[in-house]
């Protein structure tokens, strides 16, 4: 009995221990356990923190006002940050800010030089602000290496279409500096003599550029008139199909640039006969021209051979701008489409001051539109050592002289050199084109 007894009080002393060492076990599992999730959820958030660093956030109202402010080809690298960056910048809500923002700077002249009759050619773009209002300095080299001579080009948002021949033409854009060959038009049955002109067009709503192609082919009194009309697609990447024939219901040749105020619509100047001029409008969107005649003169007849005209923008409406007189009497007429659609027009007549007649004086002078603030650019045909352009002020008939500077001395002794420019702001565009 003693002996149980002991052998009891040593299972009864060491049952505590057992239930101790037990106990200790679980403790130590639970605080394990404890460990192992403090140091797992230690890592997640080690592993969170890295991705939060990796991660770019959406941009913030004040990192919006600060691209806002950013030149547009440090936009355009910024576009490689992220998808979300890439598709923002891209975005009809920033560009919309941006186009506002850049409104504000001066825009940037954008000057063509080439020979008539040789290869030798040279893009040149002033920067974005002008040492003072009277002066652009032409010191951006932009030559596009390869091309034939440039004579003629237009633009739009920070688009140039670059023409060369009847056949050849292409898009630049001058923000990131691609470019993109235009696809021939094979299936035109016009005669190798003939007039060509591109025109870049944009839809807001959908957001589409396109470009339209007008050709032309007359006699020298503008008989037997023929043309054709076809429409291309422009896309990020490319082009979006082939030519695409449009009909126009009055056959024309184009003499002027294209405009376009506000909307969807192409507006250029065109000859139907040899007597009558007509501004024709092409929609973007739903690919339709209209055409309507310009009214003649009261003093006589106006003909093809002794107009001198060219569309602007006057009060926010198309206007034709005549300087047909401006050498001989210091005058211009202005024809402005108050409504399009009941084909009505208000005319005024303009006298250029005294003291500003030797501005003019037996200097042949072409219009080249209007600028942000609607004056009329007005340029020499010919370019000079001194070269400049003038701009006109319809509502207070003054001209202002403004010197154009940097343009290489050698263009101003070729006797076959001749020029094209175009004032744009810096960048209105974000579409990318693939290399070419």
């Amino acid at each position: 009995m003693k002996m149980m007894g002991k052998r009891n009080r040593k299972q009864a002393s060491i049952a505590p221990q057992v239930v101790s060492l037990r106990g200790f076990n679980q403790i130590e599992t639970a605080e394990s356990l404890r460990i192992r999730r403090a140091v797992s959820e230690r890592k997640k958030r080690s592993r969170g923190r890295g991705r939060d660093k990796r991660k770019i956030l959406f941009p913030s109202d004040l990192m919006i006002e600060i691209l806002t402010r950013l030149p547009a080809k440090s936009l355009m690298r910024f576009k490689c940050v992220s998808k979300q960056w890439s598709s923002f910048i891209s975005g009809p809500y920033f560009t919309k800010l941006f186009l506002t923002a850049t409104r504000q700077q001066a825009p940037r002249l954008f000057l063509s030089l080439a020979e008539e009759k040789g290869d030798e050619n040279i893009l040149l773009s002033s920067s974005t602000s002008p040492p003072n209002n009277t002066c652009f300095v032409v010191s951006q080299d932009l030559t596009i290496q390869k091309l034939p001579s440039l004579f003629y080009f237009n633009g739009l948002h920070g688009l140039i279409c670059l023409s060369f021949t009847y056949r050849e033409a292409c898009v630049y854009n001058s923000t990131t500096g691609q470019l993109l060959r235009l696809p021939s038009i094979n299936n035109s049955n016009m005669p190798q003599r003939r007039t060509t002109r591109y025109y870049i067009g944009h839809d807001p709503v959908s957001d589409q550029y396109k470009i339209l192609c007008t050709i032309a082919n007359f006699s020298g009194d503008l008989e037997n008139m023929k043309s054709e009309h076809w429409v291309l697609l422009l896309e990020a990447g490319g082009v979006g199909g082939s030519w695409k024939k449009v009909e126009s219901y009055h056959p024309h040749a184009p003499t002027s640039l294209g405009r376009s105020i506000n909307g969807p619509v192409v507006h250029y100047l065109a000859w139907l006969d040899f007597h009558t001029c007509a501004v024709v409008s092409f929609d973007i969107r739903s690919e339709v021209f209209t055409t309507v005649p310009v009214p003649q003169p009261q003093e006589g007849v106006r003909s093809a051979a002794e107009m001198k005209a060219s569309l602007v923008e006057y009060c926010g409406k198309i206007a034709v701008f005549d300087n047909s007189c401006l050498i001989d009497k210091g005058s211009v007429d202005i024809w402005v489409l108050e409504d399009a659609g009941k084909k009505e027009w208000s005319n005024k007549t303009l006298l250029l001051q005294p003291c500003q007649r030797h501005l003019v004086d037996g200097i042949l002078l072409i219009i080249k539109g209007t600028t942000r603030d609607g004056k009329v650019i007005l340029a020499p045909w010919k370019m000079r050592s001194r070269f400049y352009i003038l701009f006109y002020d319809m509502h207070s008939n003054e001209l202002t002289k403004i010197e154009i500077k940097g343009v290489p001395k050698l263009w101003f002794d070729k006797e076959d050199c001749c020029y094209d420019f175009k004032f744009m702001d810096e960048s209105e565009s974000n579409i990318c084109f693939k290399s070419i």
